[in-house]
């Protein structure tokens, strides 16, 4: 079974989706995309197809070993985002050629359905509260909020009290049998953290998220043992080595992103490291439907997996949402929070191609915005 063709699309809003065929008509579909960088990782994808086109598609561990380690620069976003959308082609391809959902073929399921949660903001706190509400009415049983917008690396009374403040509101409307996650995006220091973190206890979060940048994993020990609120991290992190220093840290929760931590195969592989270091796996996942049901595989047959992000009616995707590329939306549907286990072949969903291809002719340029602080000085959005 020898790959024939490798085509990508520039999907609206923001995404990238590979597709794989091979030379007896299996085809495969991946996400390979870093948000604000498509074009870029979708000239990576071409660049790994000059290799790929005419081997065979059965052969993912060496395909995955040769564009990882075949080079010798290595590494990086771009790079390992490309090969996480090509892996998951890949698995597609393999599960749908033995007839199985691709986590059959990595062992099989240890669960039935997986739990998950959505995104409601945070940033401007006066839609909290019916952000919240809409996600519970939808059947969520949690939710990840920003914990802050702008914060300036030693944060005045009154901003530490606005994320205090968030907290209190999300957890009024949750009550105290559903969960909350609060997710900081680099934007704190250590000053603030160690100052914010004892404060946001009593709300009991589920994890708080990259409390500071991924190059500063460095500093994580302390703002670890200055709470008791499991840390997490890993959205920017592309490599089971990358993960090593923060899991040594003690964060307790891993969540590399299928799209871009060298997909399928090297995610099994980091949740394998967290299991160690008794951490649980929660992929990030902000992106479109094969991200999504990338995930899903994975945590279908992760022991050591807590919960599933997932971006469905989030503000970065209108006019474009993550049902609008499937054929058969029902599996991703949500019961009392729960996603029930994908059973048909591959990745599980039926993409519809048709509109994939009228998207690519439509395109997309989005693009990071741009923060700053009142001084002028470049802040962490």
């Amino acid at each position: 079974m020898k790959i024939a063709r490798i085509e990508t699309f520039l999907v609206p809003p923001r995404w990238l989706f590979v597709r794989i065929e091979t030379d007896d008509g299996i085809v495969g579909w991946g996400e390979p995309v870093v948000e604000g960088q498509a074009d870029i990782v979708r000239a990576a994808v071409e660049q790994h197809a000059e290799y790929l086109i005419g081997l065979d598609a059965t052969r993912i561990e060496d395909h995955w070993q040769v564009l990882t380690r075949g080079g010798f620069y290595r590494g990086g976003p771009v790079a390992s985002s490309a090969i996480a959308g090509i892996d998951q082609a890949l698995w597609d391809i393999a599960g749908k050629a033995h007839g199985v959902p691709v986590h059959d073929l990595l062992g099989g399921a240890v669960r039935d359905r997986i739990r998950m949660y959505g995104w409601v903001g945070g940033d401007d706190p006066s839609e909290l509260r019916d952000n919240i509400a809409k996600q519970v009415s939808s059947g969520l049983t949690a939710v990840k909020m920003n914990g802050s917008g702008r914060m300036k690396p030693i944060g005045t009374a009154s901003a530490i009290n606005e994320v205090v403040e968030r907290a209190a509101l999300a957890r009024e409307v949750l009550g105290p049998d559903r969960d909350m996650a609060i997710d900081f995006h680099g934007r704190m220091t250590v000053a603030n953290s160690r100052r914010v973190l004892p404060l946001l206890e009593p709300y009991a979060p589920l994890f708080v998220e990259e409390p500071v940048v991924p190059e500063k994993s460095h500093l994580l020990e302390g703002i670890v043992a200055s709470t008791s609120i499991p840390i997490s991290t890993g959205e920017r992190l592309y490599s089971r080595n990358e993960f090593l220093g923060p899991l040594q840290a003690g964060i307790t929760v891993v969540q590399p992103d299928l799209s871009h931590a060298g997909g399928i195969s090297e995610v099994r592989r980091i949740a394998a490291l967290a299991d160690i270091f008794d951490a649980q796996l929660a992929p990030h996942c902000p992106l479109g439907p094969i991200a999504l049901a990338s995930s899903l595989q994975i945590g279908f047959n992760t022991p050591n997996f807590l919960i599933q992000e997932q971006s469905i009616g989030i503000h970065y995707n209108v006019g474009s949402d993550v049902l609008e590329y499937l054929m058969d939306t029902s599996v991703f549907d949500f019961t009392s929070g729960y996603i029930e286990r994908l059973t048909a072949p591959g990745l599980g969903i039926d993409i519809d191609e048709a509109a994939v291809r009228a998207a690519d002719k439509v395109g997309h340029q989005w693009r990071s915005p741009v923060w700053r602080h009142d001084d002028g000085v470049l802040a962490e959005w």
